[in-house]
């Protein structure tokens, strides 16, 4: 099978021409097919934010492929009667400047009808009142800052925008389901908390801190790291004195997987613990070791009957890259716009106007996801809280048997 590809923004242009069912993607490289499908009203954009290159690109590339793979087959079904659905990943290459360049130019093309992305909390944080300026429904698979949907003071609880939601649960939920098992389960008792200072990082430490303390676990250091450092010898030294048993750090895979072999190089042979900016085979590859350990939102997809579809079709799709830790929920996510769009514009006519009203249809939302259920509460949170623990066995991470559950406090 000849290997897939994904639409850029120089042929959009070209997909208002399109009536075939399959999307432009498919035709451009013969893959495409089905009966054909009126898009006699034309062409409407489902837009992506997330990092294509760069450091975590293993990650956002397989979200890039699982939602093209969701449009295709939106496609291929007629699902937005009259018409063809186009998508436009754009290249935030983990950084809040790029992907506020990335929003601006997504949000001023009145196609565009709902955006995927992003992975990281921090960009998200840009993106937001750009997306919510015009009333464009934004849908994230991977952010989990608190703040996102609770606003600033999470113990009391403001939405900042409407137009935002997330199948993926929070860090209120992922810090706290880390120490439970960390604490109780592993039986480490002594725990030195490193961060990268990041959005998403330092609140998961944060969490993660909090409930381990509540549970009897003393946290010996408290310490931070830069985002593009490589030399943690400072951090390690300090932190060496102490005789931590384990060592969480609240940040992403490249920091992550450096800063476990210098831990060991140290004589620190200590698992390293994150969270589910780590679950990705480049942590392993940038010096991750076995035993170490990380949390990840949802059940694995490979033990979900739900996902069984998603995993043969994004197989069949014949995608360069592996759909990653987050490709079942940026299919659900990506599905979850395609579904509000349609039940929008039922019987009616696409304008900017309409924007307002799939905003409203996904709020309203209740899906059979890849990932399991969807739905979300009036924070556009999802409702689906289950985590898992994973360990690197190999060369990738494996799911801890029996350890696929929600927080309890």
């Amino acid at each position: 099978m000849r290997r897939r590809t994904v639409v850029t923004a120089a042929i959009l242009a070209g997909a208002l021409g399109l009536t075939a069912c399959g999307t432009n993607r498919e035709e451009a490289t013969g893959t495409g097919g089905g009966a054909a499908c009126d898009t006699s009203k034309g062409t409407l954009i489902i837009g992506m934010i997330a990092p294509l290159s760069g450091g975590l690109s293993a990650l956002g590339l397989g979200m890039r492929n699982s939602a093209d793979l969701a449009v295709d087959q939106a496609n291929q079904k007629c699902a937005v009667p009259g018409y063809q659905l186009a998508f436009q990943p754009e290249d935030d290459q983990a950084t809040p400047q790029v992907a506020n360049q990335a929003a601006t130019k997504l949000a001023s093309d009145p196609n565009v009808v709902g955006v995927v992305g992003t992975l990281n909390s921090s960009t998200a944080q840009v993106v937001q009142p750009i997306l919510q300026e015009r009333d464009i429904v934004q849908v994230s698979p991977a952010n989990t800052g608190p703040a996102l949907t609770l606003g600033a003071n999470t113990s009391a609880p403001a939405r900042p925008f409407d137009n935002y939601f997330r199948v993926a649960t929070t860090d209120l939920v992922q810090g706290p389901f880390a120490a439970n098992y960390l604490v109780q389960t592993a039986g480490k008792k002594n725990i030195a908390v490193i961060d990268d200072g990041k959005t998403y990082g330092s609140g998961l430490a944060e969490q993660f801190s909090d409930q381990a303390t509540k549970l009897g676990a003393k946290i010996v250091a408290r310490e931070k790291v830069g985002e593009r450092d490589t030399d943690f010898s400072g951090v390690i030294t300090q932190i060496r004195a102490l005789n931590p048993d384990a060592v969480y750090y609240g940040g992403e895979y490249p920091v992550a997987g450096p800063l476990s072999a210098q831990l060991a190089a140290a004589g620190l042979n200590v698992p390293l613990m994150g969270g589910d900016g780590i679950v990705d085979p480049q942590f392993v590859a940038l010096g991750g070791r076995p035993g170490d350990l990380a949390t990840n939102v949802g059940a694995p997809a490979a033990s979900l009957p739900s996902a069984q579809q998603f995993i043969a079709d994004y197989k069949a799709a014949n995608y360069a890259e592996d759909f990653g830790a987050y490709g079942a929920f940026t299919y659900d996510s990506a599905n979850v716009i395609i579904a509000g769009v349609a039940k929008a514009l039922a019987g009616g006519d696409y304008s900017e106007a309409k924007r307002a009203d799939i905003v409203k249809a996904v709020q309203e939302t209740k899906l059979d996801g890849a990932g399991g259920p969807i739905a979300f509460d009036q924070y556009g949170d999802t409702t689906n809280k289950v985590l898992t623990v994973y360990t690197v066995e190999g060369d990738n991470f494996s799911p801890v048997e029996g350890s696929t559950g929600s927080f309890q406090g």
